[in-house]
């Protein structure tokens, strides 16, 4: 509505302007010398009138277009602080005002934003381990630097990255002048030290500008960190089944061997009783080769290391699978069900090694019941949500117990009087060769799937 009333001044003046310069041209047309003087007093008035037409025409619009000029240089120049006038002035102008200042606190809030987001994104990244750095490739100006990445090169924070050219060249042509497309693995002395890291690095564009971006990792740590907790937890095992073979043999060795003194010291006083030194040995010589069964269990877990990959038809492995089983478990009053859903579909697999998985798998299923009607075991072939090949192996047995279903797979670990915890973790590392995984669901007293996935 504004524009519109700005529209019709406008036009209102122009044909006051044409109006006047009209009556003008014709007035002037017959003039002459002869003219009397009221004539020229017309023409004298309506040339200054004509004048003054024009002199306001052009002010009503410079006005304006000015005032929009002031506003492009605020904008230009980011002065975000100034206020336009809205209460006095010409009406369109005041509006023109409300508009420019509309825009101004548009921008002023979206400036809010974007600083409120770029001190979340330094945050975000500030509590990421892995390393991270941007910097402008003409100025080499750090845009984006996280603390990790000092960390890691024991860096203080930069501006720009000739501090570290500097301060270690050779980090320097290693980590930033280099290209890494892909993952690649380095290895960067630090503080005197070696260190490997994993680093990528990629270049994009942003306001005209090239970037570059680095991103680097420390296998060290990382490897150092899982390989001491894997120790912990395989020396936590290991102990706890040795001291439990030991304490028995160190004992009965230290009964005999006061028998045999007390014998040697006063043979007629204390008899030695043969057939006791005969069994005392035999018990200690079944335990220590208890102790070499179990050394040789876990050497077992790093004896597979290669396998010979076929393409297999799963209804073959399958078949050969209920024609190992169906005697052993039908011995047990347990059922076993195949459903194949797909009786086409292949895998690439050993097919040896995972006989070995769904055997073990399907003992465990069986050993799972115990008073149970209906006890029935059912292996599944299908494809998953994900496009991916699984093979399930579930049961209606009594289901694994929440507060050790996370530890099946650590080695050794077992709830069984005769089992050794090697099964499932000889399953585990079959599928990992396989560039696979099991992944167990299990409700207690209703059931198990297991699930090995390719």
């Amino acid at each position: 509505m504004i524009y519109k009333k700005y529209k019709l001044a406008l036009a209102i003046r122009v044909l006051v302007l044409f109006f006047m310069l009209t009556i003008l041209a014709y007035l002037l047309s017959i003039f002459n010398f002869k003219t009397t003087l009221h004539l020229t007093w017309v023409l004298v008035i309506l040339i200054i009138l004509s004048l003054y037409c024009f002199y306001s025409t052009y002010q009503f619009i410079f006005k304006r277009f000015n005032e929009i000029d002031d506003f492009f240089e605020a904008i230009t120049f980011r002065d975000f602080s100034r206020h336009f006038n809205e209460i006095s002035g010409p009406k369109d102008i005041r509006e023109l005002h409300k508009q420019f200042n509309t825009v101004t606190k548009t921008i002023k809030e979206l400036q809010k934003e974007k600083e409120i987001q770029h001190l979340h994104l330094k945050k975000i990244v500030n509590l990421i381990d892995t390393g991270i750095i941007a910097y402008d490739l003409t100025s080499n100006d750090v845009l984006l630097i996280n603390d990790s990445f000092k960390h890691q090169l024991a860096i203080p924070a930069i501006k720009n990255i000739q501090f570290i050219n500097k301060r270690n060249p050779k980090l320097y042509q290693t980590i930033f002048i280099k290209n890494y497309a892909n993952n690649t693995n380095i290895n960067v002395s630090i503080e005197n030290k070696k260190n490997s890291f994993l680093v990528s690095n990629s270049i994009f564009k942003a306001n005209n500008k090239s970037f570059k971006l680095i991103v680097i990792k420390n296998i060290d740590e990382t490897l150092n960190q899982n390989e001491s907790e894997a120790w912990k937890k395989l020396l936590s095992v290991m102990t706890h089944e040795i001291m439990n073979s030991i304490t028995p043999i160190s004992s009965l060795a230290e009964t005999l061997q006061s028998h045999i003194k007390a014998h040697i010291n006063a043979p007629n006083k204390s008899v030695l009783n043969t057939n006791d030194l005969h069994i005392g040995i035999n018990s200690i010589k079944k335990r220590s080769l208890g102790l070499l069964k179990f050394a040789q269990t876990y050497r077992s877990l790093s004896k597979i290391t290669e396998i010979n990959l076929d393409n297999v038809l799963v209804k073959d492995i399958l078949n050969t699978i209920e024609s190992l089983m169906l005697p052993i478990l039908k011995s047990k009053s347990i059922k076993l069900v195949f459903n194949i859903e797909n009786k086409s579909l292949q895998i690439k697999m050993d097919v040896y090694l995972i006989e070995q998985v769904l055997i073990n798998l399907i003992l465990n299923a069986a050993e799972s019941f115990k008073n149970f009607e209906n006890a029935t075991i059912t292996v599944i072939s299908k494809i998953n949500k994900s496009g991916r090949p699984i093979i399930s192996v579930i049961d209606n047995g009594m289901g694994i117990p929440d507060v050790i279903v996370d530890q099946i797979f650590i080695p050794f670990f077992t709830t069984k009087k005769s089992g050794n915890g090697i099964g499932l973790s000889l399953c585990n590392q079959i599928m990992l060769l396989h560039k696979g995984e099991i992944t167990i669901n299990s409700i207690e007293n209703k059931g198990t799937a297991a699930n090995i996935i390719f």
